[in-house]
């Protein structure tokens, strides 16, 4: 089933919903799936529609002209329209931890995650059996303070030769330059874990152990030049007791990000997050 999905923001008004929904009626559209939120700090009103185009009378390509004719420009709304298919292109990155790498194409492989993945990119090689057993393109792009630019200036031309949609860091130990961010804006999910800024370094599970914590997170998000700051897609928690092991933590930290990351990336896929300066909005 083809669909269409919606995304509007604008000044919180009466009037909008009914006008958005006699637009989607008028022109013989079933919706599937409708949201709406009002931010009261900045008075903005969000809204998400998502409706059959076998029956729609508009064809695709007309959609947002007769849109903002009929209801766009009255709201002076801003909006971005998406559809279901053809499937998005998601690029994975990673390094030598495996855990979201094998979480990830285990749901690929499964039919969880309704995505093309045409490459994986990694700095080092250790992964390279796991990706070409899923029958996906592995690309090795050793990085070093010498070569960082160049490497990156040639991902980003594979990742656009491919036609890539979005990228996910599946524990991906390398900082992106502002370059590549920008190649990208809202489109690099990152996933790690809850520790930062409090345990940084190497071993942040052996520094937690030995402060004695008792909750063990993670946090997805967007990417932006500010290093682990971006827009917060997704987080969840666990608890840990003072007879868990670091290994056991370590464990428990990693099961969190599998779940967490695959949050992030579905709600992506189903074109459900509007980014709000530095915040997110996570649709129903």
């Amino acid at each position: 089933m083809q669909t269409a999905i919606l995304i509007i923001q604008c000044k919180d008004s009466k009037g909008i919903v009914a006008a958005v929904s006699e637009f989607l009626y008028r022109n013989n559209g079933n919706i599937i799936e409708i949201d709406q939120h009002i931010d009261q700090e900045i008075e903005d009103f969000f809204m998400r529609a998502e409706w059959e185009l076998d029956t729609f009378a508009i064809a695709k390509d007309e959609i947002i002209k007769v849109f903002a004719k009929e209801v766009g420009d009255r709201f002076q709304m801003k909006y971005t329209l998406s559809f279901n298919t053809p499937k998005p292109r998601m690029a994975i990155f990673v390094s030598k931890l495996s855990h979201c790498l094998f979480d990830i194409l285990s749901r690929y492989y499964s039919g969880q995650f309704q995505v093309e993945i045409p490459l994986v990119i990694s700095n080092h090689a250790d992964l390279k059996p796991v990706v070409k057993a899923f029958g996906i393109p592995f690309y090795h792009f050793p990085i070093n303070k010498e070569n960082k630019r160049e490497q990156e200036k040639m991902q980003i031309e594979l990742l656009q030769e491919n036609k890539v949609d979005f990228v996910v860091l599946a524990r991906y130990m390398q900082i992106l330059s502002g370059n590549f961010i920008n190649h990208f804006p809202s489109r690099i999910i990152n996933i790690h874990h809850s520790f930062l800024p409090a345990f940084v370094g190497a071993k942040p599970y052996h520094a937690a152990h030995k402060r004695g914590v008792k909750i063990i997170g993670a946090t997805a998000h967007y990417v932006t030049e500010e290093l682990d700051a971006g827009p917060i897609i997704e987080q969840d928690v666990a608890r840990v007791r003072h007879h868990n092991t670091v290994e056991e933590m370590v464990q428990i930290g990693q099961d969190i990000e599998k779940v967490v990351l695959s949050k992030a990336i579905k709600y992506h896929l189903a074109r459900k997050i509007q980014v709000v300066g530095n915040r997110t909005i996570i649709f129903n």
